[in-house]
């Protein structure tokens, strides 16, 4: 049988039989006096058990190793693995569609944040804040969208629950408000009299459970890779807002129970 022939008994395409002979996977016949490879029933037997391994799921270096006269392992043991790995990825796609249903009747109920999908515990918290159209505010989300991607299960959820209080009514009302007085600086000069009061009244607001919460590591500042790309994105006064909050409840933090020690 020539190539077309072998790969269209058992079902794969030439392409595929010339790159497991690439690979060493699957030897080459000997060739014809034309030059033409000569498969036989053998290879075609061969052929037909790496196509079983594969639709198994078995990588093709694992079918090397079952194939291999010497692999040292049973087959047993490979598929003993494999069956392992569909079952961790079995239960990731369950965790996944749970998820999924999740935001799909949130989307339904109109109860999905614009800057979905986000963890339970963001959308929790995005949807108990106020709306509005202040920019600062949409930038905000965006940032705690990013905390969201990155941050560790357990870092996400004991950050967004010290966030919670944000979302109380008087406090929001107050936030929703100093959004407006931040928006007003988007093109005012770094040195306005105005920066200092406001990044007082927004350390102000902050919950002291977010304090307790960064207690762990630095706040943001200007010194470290994220802190520098975080006020970067922010024009020059709202960013010297932001700095001097920073500074505000970096104080506020070492005024915390056992800070002193610890920075003694």
């Amino acid at each position: 049988m020539r190539i077309g022939e072998v790969a269209a008994l058992v079902g794969v395409t030439p392409r595929t039989v010339r790159h497991y002979h690439h690979l060493g996977l699957f030897p080459e016949p000997g060739r014809l006096s034309n030059g033409y490879r000569d498969y036989g029933l053998r290879h075609a037997v061969v052929l037909a058990r790496i196509r079983r391994l594969t639709e198994l799921g078995l990588g093709l270096a694992e079918v090397r190793d079952v194939l291999a006269d010497d692999a040292g392992r049973e087959l047993v043991e490979v598929l003993e693995e494999l069956d392992e790995d569909l079952a961790r990825q079995a239960a990731e796609l369950t965790r996944r569609r749970t998820r999924l249903a999740g935001l799909i009747a949130r989307a339904r109920e109109g109860g999905l944040p614009v800057e979905g999908p986000v963890s339970p515990e963001l959308a929790g918290l995005l949807g108990a804040l106020p709306p509005g159209e202040s920019a600062m505010a949409a930038k905000d989300r965006g940032h705690l969208a990013l905390l969201d991607t990155v941050l560790a299960q357990e870092e996400r959820e004991r950050l967004f629950a010290a966030l919670a209080p944000l979302a109380d009514g008087g406090r929001a009302a107050r936030i929703h408000e100093l959004y407006e007085r931040l928006d007003a600086l988007a093109d005012a000069d770094p040195g306005d009299p105005r920066i200092v009061p406001l990044g007082d009244a927004l350390a102000a607001c902050m919950p002291d459970e977010l304090i307790a919460a960064l207690s762990e590591g630095p706040l943001p500042s200007g010194s470290d890779t994220f802190g520098r790309a975080f006020l970067d994105d922010f024009p020059p006064a709202q960013s010297a807002v932001v700095h001097r909050m920073l500074s505000v409840l970096d104080a506020r933090r070492r005024e915390l129970p056992g800070e002193e020690e610890e920075t003694a």
